[in-house]
């Protein structure tokens, strides 16, 4: 499989839907802006790094009205296990079949210690109330992901 190609700024998010609180959430009712982000693995070094860094920002994402949505091919009981662990305030889909990931582009050849595969790549997607992108995140560094977020959303709603 080739390398992934990512959706980018000024596309259109593709539709989806996911269960929060046991109800089902349309990407269509979400009003306000929202982060999606694409993420390899549940309870890995590089996802619990960033998922966390998330987590512990999240009184800054409250304030600036922004919604965050993770995403990977894990199961959603290894979700749910992933955000008790470590009290992840956000949902997360379980994009199983790679729906998802191969609408937005981010599911493609990886390379790993010399070994070449197929998974998701760690891609993120700002996305305004309307369902436009605002901006993607190709190549996204965990621990800084989360202020880097905040901070462009915060220069492209000033």
């Amino acid at each position: 499989m080739p390398p992934p190609i990512p959706l980018t700024s000024g596309q259109k998010a593709p539709a989806f839907s996911y269960t929060e609180d046991q109800a089902t959430i349309h990407s269509s009712e979400i009003t306000s802006p929202y982060l999606i982000y694409f993420y390899p693995k549940d309870d890995t070094p590089g996802c619990t790094k960033e998922a966390c860094a998330i987590r512990d920002a999240w009184a800054e994402f409250g304030a600036a009205g922004l919604k965050v949505i993770g995403v990977s091919k894990d199961t959603e009981r290894s979700h749910q296990k992933f955000q008790n662990k470590y009290s992840l305030p956000f949902p997360l889909i379980a994009d199983t079949e790679l729906q998802l990931a191969n609408a937005f582009g981010v599911f493609g050849e990886k390379q790993f210690m010399g070994r070449t595969y197929d998974g998701i790549h760690r891609m993120s997607f700002l996305i305004a109330a309307d369902g436009t992108i605002l901006t993607s995140y190709p190549k996204v560094k965990p621990e800084a992901h989360a202020a880097q977020v905040l901070e462009d959303f915060s220069l492209l709603t000033s």
